[in-house]
């Protein structure tokens, strides 16, 4: 079987700084996502099913018997998952291409390396973009070490991934990464604004002003944000679901984090916003007017018209 390394990140990283594939290459997988992680009967999925247990619909060869289907048989949820290149990961080089059937034991290491490996390579992502930033050029050292870092836990053996922190690792890196979105947001303009964030917090659903640009953490559910100027803004974490941002300006928008399910964003300009996953983008609604960063693939869900 090839290597699982044999491709490089989308996204245009320095050639000194080499990094696995950071997404899903499901056939190089052992259908992780499908076995491993849980999921509730929801707007998301059909059914319940809990961690451990094979999808209904996962067939002997690991591959999916509806996934040309899977929204009108009510599993959007599995649409837009993304492992980050994790799967594969875990599958071909922590466990060497053993598969998690007929063994009980393997199973269970290979289902708890899983999430693990999956939140080490997400952190690669938003590192590897941050990388291709002009702003951030005076932290590109500090991005490079702390890459280096995140991809060395990711290569430990199982032992060593279900004893990691993950939750502090992923607080230095989100450090840095905070520090990036400052130097990039600031030229956009991104700090006008921040001495209201405090008055302004709680004040999240439903307000249609541009000036303060900080909504870090807001609800944000269901906001009339047509045509706003987010030029720069500071959206990490926020909820936007079914938020209306037709034709919102979102260039140089920090969106790492942020919910938006079923955020409409038809016409809406995404270029240049930065640390916006593929996943949160097959989650939102939007048309051919909507301008996407050249990283990313505009959703096959959405109208071509």
């Amino acid at each position: 079987m090839a290597p699982p390394y044999r491709r490089w990140h989308t996204a245009p990283v320095p050639a000194t700084t080499p990094l696995p594939l950071l997404t899903a290459d499901c056939a190089d997988c052992f259908a992780l996502c499908c076995v491993a992680l849980p999921f509730a009967a929801s707007a998301d999925f059909a059914t319940d099913k809990p961690a451990g247990r094979p999808c209904a619909n996962l067939r002997q060869d690991f591959r999916c018997g509806i996934h040309d289907g899977l929204r009108p048989a009510g599993f959007t949820g599995c649409t837009v998952y993304d492992c980050f290149g994790a799967g594969q990961r875990v599958s071909q080089r922590t466990f060497a291409g053993r598969d998690w059937r007929g063994d009980a034991d393997t199973a269970r290491a290979m289902f708890a390396a899983f999430p693990v490996v999956r939140h080490l390579h997400e952190l690669l992502w938003y590192l590897a973009e941050a990388l291709t930033l002009p702003p951030a050029e005076p932290l590109y050292a500090d991005l490079r070490r702390a890459m280096a870092a995140t991809d060395r836990l990711a290569a430990g053996t199982p032992e060593e991934l279900r004893a990691l922190d993950v939750a502090a690792h992923r607080a230095e890196v989100n450090a840095l990464l905070l520090r990036t979105s400052e130097l990039v947001r600031a030229e956009a303009g991104g700090r006008r604004g921040e001495r209201g964030r405090e008055r302004n917090r709680g004040r999240g659903r439903g307000r249609t002003g541009t000036r303060a640009r900080d909504h870090r953490g807001a609800d944000l559910i269901g906001a009339q944000l047509k045509g706003a100027d987010l030029r720069g803004a500071n959206l990490r974490g926020t909820l936007l679901i079914a938020a209306d941002l037709r034709s919102a300006d979102l260039t140089r928008a920090d969106l790492i984090g942020a919910d938006l399910r079923d955020a409409r964003l038809h016409g809406a300009d995404l270029t240049g916003a930065f640390f916006l996953t593929q996943a949160q983008l097959n989650a939102a609604q939007g048309d051919a007017a909507t301008r996407v960063p050249d990283t990313l693939t505009r959703p096959a869900h959405w109208p071509a018209g």
